[in-house]
């Protein structure tokens, strides 16, 4: 083989060996995606309580979806089993918990089976209140609040949304303003504040993690409509884009 040959062989090799090398990452790239379903625990009664993480496991932009905390307003779920059956945005880990309060949904109740709201149950500016809003006898009394909040500590989303209703808007809370005017104008909601509760996640979230965005969705009274479950979840993937 004469040296030119050898120089031409040689750099054929290099550049089969660059093109191997670049199919081998993306091939891990696309083996860095995840779909898992993941027993967080269970409610008073007994009912298994999961989230999904779907997406990129890898990457720091995380968003949690809360569909259902308060059992007489689940509009949510619909919400969240959609995000669920599709894929999630790019280089996003997309964590859904469809129904936070299942024994609450079963009953069409509020609170969960011990009647607590769990949307005062968690621990920062906690306060003993009673009747429709029962904080519960200490702050994380309950074990659904106690599963929520193990698993933000341990995901540490960088953006959680949390369904609730029937006030049809975005709060304008103390989360990121930006994501919540990105996702009112995707959803086609109003952006307007909310009375700061005690003891809610959101609350104890934004404490918490200073630096990251939560913040609540009011979706409007009554069951969603197909469309509006579609509209609802692409606002999500929208706003999780960052």
């Amino acid at each position: 083989m004469t040296p030119r040959r050898g120089l031409i062989a040689v750099c054929a090799l290099a550049s089969a060996a660059v093109a191997w090398a670049g199919a081998v990452r993306a091939a891990a790239g696309a083996d860095a995606t995840v779909r898992r379903t993941i027993l967080l625990g269970h409610s008073v009664d007994g009912r298994p309580i999961t989230a999904v993480e779907t997406g990129d496991p890898d990457t720091l932009r995380k968003t949690l979806v809360v569909g259902c905390t308060h059992g007489n307003e689940c509009a949510g779920i619909a919400i969240a089993d959609r995000l669920i059956s599709t894929p999630p945005p790019a280089e996003t880990d997309l964590w859904i918990v469809s129904d936070l309060n299942p024994d609450g949904a079963a009953a069409r109740s509020r609170g969960n089976a011990h009647s607590v709201d769990l949307n005062r149950n968690f621990p920062w500016q906690w306060q003993r209140l009673s009747g429709t809003y029962y904080s519960g006898p200490r702050p994380l009394s309950e074990p659904e609040t106690r599963l929520a909040f193990r698993l933000i500590e341990r995901v540490r989303p960088t953006l959680s949304i949390w369904f609730h209703q029937h006030l049809d808007l975005v709060d304008d809370s103390t989360g990121n303003r930006a994501l919540e005017r990105r996702f009112a104008s995707a959803s086609g909601l109003r952006l307007a504040p909310l009375t700061r509760e005690p003891g809610s996640a959101v609350t104890w979230q934004t404490h918490r993690f200073p630096h990251a965005s939560a913040f609540v969705v009011e979706l409007p009274a009554g069951a969603l409509a197909p469309a509006a479950v579609a509209r609802f979840a692409r606002a999500v993937r929208i706003t999780a884009k960052g």
